[in-house]
């Protein structure tokens, strides 16, 4: 474990042990980790994926949420007592030490929290990510990172900065059955030949944002809510009032998130990548189709590979020996006999991960980077960014993966960054 964690780690045990009191005592006489050794954690949204993440730490002995943050009262009482009633059937007591806090710079200035888990609308990951970076907070941030490209390469410069571990929300390369991982050995390993087309069946491109204005829900932060996006008036659909049991259609629109092609792009695009080997890297070209279609978009990549936006749900990966088709609760291939091969010790071998929750505290721990590092969950949002600009703009586009600016296209390369919001900005 680093020293940056053992140092706040003998600071915070006595402090642990006196806001929690019996509760810490039942769980240390248990199964549970001693105070000194728990991963501790804060939320940053707690909308209804965050509901989610909540489950899956409370129940592992190493881990102790001390805090919850929204802008909404009625999400953020419930998340503060859902972590309370939870340690507390746990033990068989009582529990009451979850703070909560409207504004998520009070949960970020805690020297006690080691490590944030942002699940916010998109367009609210960055700069959380960055602060709890610069606090030396590790970070979970949900897929995709980023809204515009610049917010994501400002992610990466802070976590290499400070040297924190941050785990991308992507959880296909960890769970699913293993269907992914499977998937992506076989095309790595040569097993459909040399890739030629990759199909990535997801929904279309974020349209600007045309809702009317309602009133503001008493106790509801609105001018949180927005942050650094552009200024308008609340909406239910962009944040709805009390607990939900959807995923609210704030990702339909330009302003606050990529729309479909971004929502689940953000998985399947990554699993692509994370095929073809270009985890660091991107396409070279975009072509958005010639009769305005809201799919067909094609990524074309300096080795010649070609991937469509477009296609049955999950990713479909066109070889010159055969076809690989996988999706969450399927996996199939042309010949049919290409999935029965068993990857061996020859051959190059995903990193072993079936919970990608635990995948990120084994990496705190370890101060390793965990398997969807910041870098790799930039360029899958970047990919979906490309293709969002494409659509927008109508037209052929070269891009540097490198530089990540568009060659010679001044105004392609406007969309990279946007104006924020004052006082908000990134760094």
């Amino acid at each position: 474990m680093s020293q940056r964690i053992t140092r706040r780690r003998f600071v915070q045990s006595s402090a642990l042990l006196a806001a929690v009191g019996p509760w810490a005592a039942s769980r240390m006489a248990g199964a549970a980790a001693p105070a000194s050794e728990r991963i501790t954690l804060g939320f940053i949204g707690m909308g209804k994926q965050a509901r989610g993440h909540v489950g899956r730490f409370l129940g592992m002995p190493d881990v102790q949420i001390l805090a919850v943050s929204d802008v909404e009262p009625a999400r953020l009482a419930d998340a503060k007592q859902t972590v309370e009633k939870g340690y507390a059937k746990q033990t068989g007591g009582s529990y009451s030490g979850c703070a909560a806090y409207a504004d998520f710079r009070e949960l970020l200035a805690r020297d006690d929290i080691d490590a944030v888990v942002i699940s916010t609308p998109d367009h609210w990951h960055a700069i959380p990510a960055i602060m709890a970076a610069h606090s030396g907070k590790d970070v979970y941030c949900e897929k995709p990172l980023s809204v515009f490209i610049a917010e994501g390469r400002a992610m990466v410069a802070a976590a290499r900065e400070k040297n924190i571990v941050f785990q991308t929300g992507s959880q296909q390369r960890s769970e699913f059955g293993g269907k992914f991982r499977q998937a992506v050995e076989l095309v790595r390993n040569g097993h459909i030949g040399e890739v030629q087309k990759v199909r990535v069946g997801v929904g279309e491109a974020a349209i600007p944002c045309d809702l009317p204005t309602e009133p503001v829900p008493a106790g509801t932060d609105w001018n949180m809510w927005l942050g650094y996006a552009p200024e308008r008036g609340y909406n239910a659909i962009l944040c709805p009032q009390g607990l939900h049991n959807h995923f609210p259609a704030w990702r339909k629109y330009r302003e606050y998130a990529g729309g479909a092609l971004a929502d689940m792009g953000a998985h399947h695009f990554d699993i692509a990548q994370w095929a073809l080997n270009k985890d660091d890297s991107g396409p070279v070209k975009i072509e958005p189709p010639a009769d305005g279609a809201k799919t067909g978009l094609k990524f074309t990549y300096a080795d010649g590979v070609e991937m469509f936006h477009g296609g049955p749900s999950g990713c479909t990966f066109e070889g010159t020996k055969g076809t690989l088709y996988v999706d969450r609760s399927k996996i199939e291939s042309t010949p049919a006999g290409i999935i029965s091969h068993k990857t061996n010790d020859s051959e190059w071998r995903c990193e072993p991960s079936d919970n990608h929750h635990r995948n990120w505290i084994e990496a705190v721990k370890a101060r390793k980077k965990p398997i969807c590092d910041v870098e790799i969950g930039h360029r899958s949002a970047s990919v979906c960014e490309l293709g969002n600009i494409g659509y927008q703009l109508k037209r052929t586009l070269k891009w540097n993966p490198q530089e990540e600016k568009f060659i010679d296209d001044a105004e392609a390369n406007a969309l990279v960054t946007r104006e924020l919001r004052a006082p908000w900005k990134l760094g």
